[in-house]
């Protein structure tokens, strides 16, 4: 008996449908894998859904919709026409004249929409002072934190003219999108 055969060793025949060692090694490696992808992307899925869930919130905190009602600011704005209004002056701009603002009125205890028609410092021209000023007082020029509003169907708007100025915390927000357009936007102004 030569040295080779003795150190010869034949493996066991395997019994059917069972996996080799290096079967065995190869499965759990491509178990592994596949483990590794579905928490990616369980991970991707979840962080799609936190994506989602935190813009929805910042979206609620930020922007409102509201209705409007009355012919104060027809043509421009009709009544049942929807609006979006954000407080969020950060992101869409700080107020200028010419915006379209939700306010409220104190006096008449309701919601308004109004354009901003000076800001504070602003000079009012004759033709919309408040109906109740003395013209001899000289030019009425809007106080510091307050606004002067008109509506664009001047001839049916309770505003400025009717109310005086208003206080800039009276304003409950922006409008930044009518019409399904942004505010400002071609063919919006």
């Amino acid at each position: 008996m030569g040295i080779d055969e003795r150190m010869s060793v034949t493996p066991e025949p395997l019994e059917s449908g069972e996996p080799t060692p290096a079967e065995r090694l190869a499965s759990s490696e491509a178990a592994g894998v596949v483990a590794r992808r579905r928490t990616l992307i369980l991970t991707g899925f979840s962080g799609f859904l936190l994506f989602t869930l935190g813009f929805v919130v910042f979206f609620f905190m930020n922007f409102k919709t509201i209705e409007v009602r009355g012919d104060s600011m027809y043509p421009n704005l009709y009544p049942g026409q929807r609006l979006l209004m954000t407080k969020a002056y950060w992101l869409v701009g700080d107020l200028e004249v010419d915006d379209i603002v939700v306010l409220f009125n104190e006096a008449e205890d309701e919601v308004i929409i109004k354009r901003v028609y000076r800001l504070g410092h602003g000079e009012v021209d004759l033709a919309n002072v408040p109906k109740n000023y003395d013209l001899r007082n000289g030019a009425y020029i809007v106080r510091d934190g307050y606004i002067y509003v008109l509506g664009d169907n001047w001839e049916v708007s309770l505003d400025s003219r009717t109310y005086g100025e208003f206080p800039v915390e009276a304003i409950m927000g922006k409008v930044v999108v009518m019409n399904g357009g942004f505010v400002g936007s071609k063919g919006q102004e």
